[in-house]
């Protein structure tokens, strides 16, 4: 008999420094709204890595950890192969306190000042950020726009291709024919790719990741990625990833060790990873079928109010990623009467550099779900 688990039952996350809950005035300006915001979601983690967490906590000692040992390369290792069917070479792993410090740090490697990174729009907003604050260029092509990423990428001064697989807001899984034409182009003009794969264990049924290290071919590369995404961690801190050259892994280690003395790991990080990728797969798989329906639930709400818009659950993820330009909504509007009136926090698409759209966090109990996309139709109407 497959394991039971509870989604439904809301759990109170106020007070526990939340920046989804907690921190919502930061971004909104108002306290005490419902949010759906930030990429976390409002379920316990897996009851086999809070067990795994209890045992260590119950050990007491809290001393440096290394991440080089068998037992978390083996772990990752697994998974890869059971839930991806893909074989990866241990020794090309490396260790990070998070996905956007990786990334920062590739950059700082594989590019200078004012070098172009290229990168899908629209655009998660952490790579915004990341590249904006090392004084890089975004240069931003269209979702499914090969030509327009062949253009940019042939530019001299492109340097990196920043993917998103899963791509983060639209949900939008890469196919195989496309992830080898990205990575044709980026070998024809020596660019190096990095791809940040953290949303890859939510693909929902009828769709597959395939991991960069498939495609990667003679490009320098790079795949940065955590479980803390979709076993819901992320305050654990820690993430990992994958460099293709020996002289970049050891450079990228050596940086990490060094400059930013970052050598020894967040033990609780590597317990729950270990958990999860040796035994929270079935969590999972109840977790995502759990978000599938909430999705359904979105779709079904918005084909009743706005049939016009025609609007599907994402390929990947639980951030509904929703097109409204179709009904003429103005933006600053819409978010006015969101936040005054329905009380909600719903991230506006100017967030990631898409007027017109908004983005829906639904990793949340269905009754949640059912009162936040309620608040936006009623948002919707009330602004038409």
């Amino acid at each position: 008999m497959s394991p039971s688990y509870d989604f439904d039952t809301v759990v109170d996350r106020r007070g526990t420094w939340s920046v989804q809950w907690d921190g919502v005035a930061d971004r909104f300006g108002v306290a005490g709204l419902l949010p759906f915001t930030i990429s976390d979601m409002d379920f316990a983690t897996a009851p086999e890595v809070l067990a795994a967490l209890r045992d260590r906590l119950g050990h007491g000692v809290f001393g440096y950890t290394d991440w080089q040992h068998d037992d978390f390369r083996s772990a990752i290792a697994h998974w890869f192969a059971t839930r991806h069917d893909t074989r990866i070479d241990t020794g090309q792993l490396v260790y990070g306190p998070s996905v956007l410090n990786q990334l920062s740090q590739l950059l700082r490697m594989w590019t200078g000042p004012g070098d172009g990174v290229v990168v899908h729009v629209p655009v998660y907003d952490g790579f915004r950020k990341a590249i904006g604050g090392l004084g890089r260029e975004l240069r931003g092509v269209p979702v499914g726009d090969a030509d327009a990423l062949e253009r940019e990428l042939a530019r001299p001064d492109a340097k990196v291709l920043l993917l998103c697989s899963p791509h983060n807001p639209t949900g939008r899984v890469w196919t195989e024919d496309e992830l080898t034409g990205m990575a044709a182009s980026a070998a024809r003009h020596g660019v190096a790719v990095i791809s940040d794969e953290i949303h890859a264990d939510f693909v929902h049924e009828g769709h597959r990741h395939l991991p960069w290290t498939r495609v990667a071919g003679q490009a320098r590369w790079a795949l940065i990625t955590s479980g803390s995404k979709a076993f819901n961690f992320p305050a654990l801190t820690g993430s990992y990833g994958l460099i293709g050259d020996p002289a970049d892994r050891a450079e990228y280690l050596r940086r990490m060790a060094t400059g930013e003395g970052l050598e020894s790991p967040a033990v609780l990080s590597l317990t729950a990873h270990i958990a999860a990728y040796r035994e929270g797969g079935p969590w999972l798989d109840a977790v995502r079928g759990y978000i599938a329906g909430n999705l359904d639930l979105v779709a079904d709400r918005m084909a009743a109010a706005f049939p016009e818009l025609g609007w599907r659950p994402p390929q990947a993820g639980y951030l509904a990623w929703i097109d409204l330009r179709p009904l003429g909504v103005d933006d600053d509007a819409l978010q006015r009467v969101l936040i005054e009136r329905e009380k909600v926090a719903v991230m506006p698409g100017a967030v990631y550099g898409s007027d017109g759209f908004v983005r829906l966090n639904v990793g949340c109990p269905r009754s949640k779900t059912q009162a936040g996309v309620d608040a936006l139709v009623r948002g919707i109407r009330a602004v038409r």
